[in-house]
C-alpha cells in the first residue's frame, strides 16, 4: 500500500464533524489504499485524535506530532479494523491513547535514565508504591476484560480518553441515557470485581 506523500492538514481542535459517511466503511476502502477514504477519515477524526492526545501529553507540538502518527497508522493497518470487537472511533481512539501513553513513558524513561547519573538510595515505601501501583493497573486491566465491549469502550472513551457522556454518546451514535447505563452498570461491575480481586 503507498502510504499518501503528505497529510491533508495539520489536526487541531474543531474538526470532529464528518461527512455522515460510516467510518467503519471508510476503514474498510482505506485498508485497499483509498485515499479519498483516507481524507474522509482524516476530516473526522484529526479533531478528536489531536484532542485526546492533547490531554495526556499537554504539549501542543508534541499532541500534533503523535496525532500525526496516530493517523499514519490508521492509514498503515486500517486492515486490521475488526468491527466485531468495537466501533471504528474506538479502535482509533485505542490507537490514539496508546501512541500518547508510549511517549508519555518514553519522556518519562528519558529523564530517569538522565537522574540515574546520579542516583539516590530507594527508599521501601518507594518501591511499595511502586508495586502497589503495577498491581493496581493489573486488577484494573483483568476487571476490564469482565464487561461487556459495549460497556468497556463506553468506559475507555469516558475514562482513559477524557470525554464527556455527551460527547461518547456523539462518538458512538448512541443515545445519552444508553451511554449513562453502559457506563454505570460497567463500572458497577468494575467495582465488583476489584473488591474480588483485591
Amino acid at each position: 500500500m503507498n502510504t499518501p506523500s503528505a497529510l491533508p492538514r495539520q489536526p487541531g481542535p474543531g474538526r470532529s464533524e464528518g461527512s455522515g459517511q460510516d467510518l467503519a466503511g471508510l476503514l474498510t476502502r482505506v485498508a485497499r489504499g483509498d485515499h479519498a477514504a483516507f481524507e474522509a477519515v482524516y476530516d473526522r477524526l484529526a479533531g478528536p485524535v489531536y484532542g485526546l492526545v492533547r490531554k495526556v501529553l499537554r504539549d501542543p507540538a508534541q499532541s500534533e506530532e503523535v496525532a500525526q502518527e496516530v493517523l499514519l497508522e490508521v492509514w498503515r493497518t486500517a486492515s486490521r479494523f475488526d468491527a466485531a470487537r468495537g466501533s471504528a472511533i474506538a479502535w482509533v481512539m485505542t490507537i490514539a491513547h496508546r501512541r500518547a501513553v508510549d511517549r508519555v513513558r518514553s519522556e518519562t524513561a528519558a529523564a530517569l535514565r538522565e537522574k540515574k547519573v546520579l542516583p539516590g538510595p530507594a527508599s521501601g515505601d518507594d518501591v511499595a508504591e511502586l508495586v502497589e501501583t503495577a498491581l493496581d493497573r493489573q486488577r484494573v486491566r483483568r476487571c476490564l476484560g469482565t464487561l461487556t465491549p459495549l460497556q468497556a469502550e463506553s468506559i475507555k472513551l469516558a475514562y482513559y480518553g477524557g470525554y464527556t457522556h455527551t460527547q461518547v454518546a456523539e462518538l458512538l451514535g448512541v443515545a445519552l441515557g444508553t451511554v449513562k447505563t453502559r457506563i454505570r452498570d460497567g463500572m458497577i461491575r468494575m467495582r465488583d470485581c476489584m473488591e474480588v480481586t483485591w
